[in-house]
């Protein structure tokens, strides 16, 4: 564990993108204490500049919305959508990968065809259909995405799980009785865990750009504010009121770009000989 905060401290890139996730976490969790106006709420006549007053710094939209309420709660929003339906995916794609690398045969072809028929589906395209279907809410969002998550995260795991099917303390443990289930959760899986850490970081950034997309398009959630729907609301007046859209627009850019930062530093820190060798 030490040698791993080490590895991370002295990469740049895992550094910078730590501090912007901690300051957006720091913001969602805090934010509404320093700001009272519901995102929803007029508070000040259309279109105020950023800037122009104190009350509402960042400006006000097309209704009067503070725009600063609305990045906040918008955080809020994009945080739990990316780490709930990375989590979904993980619980879906890590089981099915290691079934399938583990027992091999026809057990390996059935999870591996049943996981390349999800992936000949683009990704966005089924989100858009499974959120339309299930009709828009948080909770059909977070599906969504969790659904056409999984599949990277299933090949992953079982490329991993045939690398470590054949290392001498699994063979071990089978000559020692232990049961197939014990095998896999207590052997394989801890060793399996490096890239999944990784390409986990990496997919909370792809389910917050989804998200947004969905929002942006009218599929979010009508009770929650969130970046997409404020990109996409203020879309139509950008020449008029470009930080409607602008603020949103960097908040996202700043939040996925430090995720994609971390997951760097998670690459270097768990696998510092291959980060070596790629170099």
């Amino acid at each position: 564990m030490r040698q791993f905060w080490r590895t991370m401290l002295r990469s740049p890139s895992g550094m910078i993108g730590l501090v912007i996730l901690v300051l957006v976490i720091v913001i969602a969790v805090a934010g509404p204490f320093y700001v009272s106006n519901s995102p929803w709420r007029m508070v000040q006549r259309p279109f105020v500049a950023p800037f122009t007053l104190a009350k509402v710094p960042l400006g006000t939209d097309a209704l009067g919305r503070d725009v600063l309420a609305g990045l906040i709660f918008g955080a809020r929003v994009s945080l739990l959508v990316g780490l709930v339906s990375t989590l979904v995916a993980l619980v879906v794609g890590v089981p099915l990968g290691a079934v399938a690398g583990y027992f091999g045969g026809r057990v390996d072809d059935a999870l591996m065809r049943f996981t390349e028929f999800f992936q000949t589906i683009p990704s966005f395209a089924l989100a858009i259909v499974l959120v339309a279907i299930l009709q828009p809410s948080i909770y059909s969002i977070v599906a969504a995405i969790g659904i056409v998550s999984w599949p990277p995260v299933a090949r992953l795991v079982h490329g991993e799980v045939l690398s470590l099917r054949t290392r001498d303390y699994v063979q071990a443990a089978i000559v020692t009785g232990q049961s197939n289930a014990w095998i896999i959760w207590r052997e394989i899986l801890p060793n399996a865990l490096s890239p999944v850490i990784v390409l986990a970081s990496l997919m909370v950034a792809t389910a917050i750009l989804l998200e947004s997309s969905l929002s942006f398009l009218g599929l979010g959630d009508p009770n929650l504010i969130s970046w997409g729907y404020m990109v996409g609301a203020g879309r139509t007046v950008i020449r008029q009121a470009w930080w409607i859209t602008v603020f949103p627009g960097v908040a996202i850019l700043l939040s996925v770009l430090a995720l994609n930062l971390i997951g760097e530093g998670l690459n270097d820190a768990l696998n510092p000989r291959l980060s070596r060798e790629g170099r």
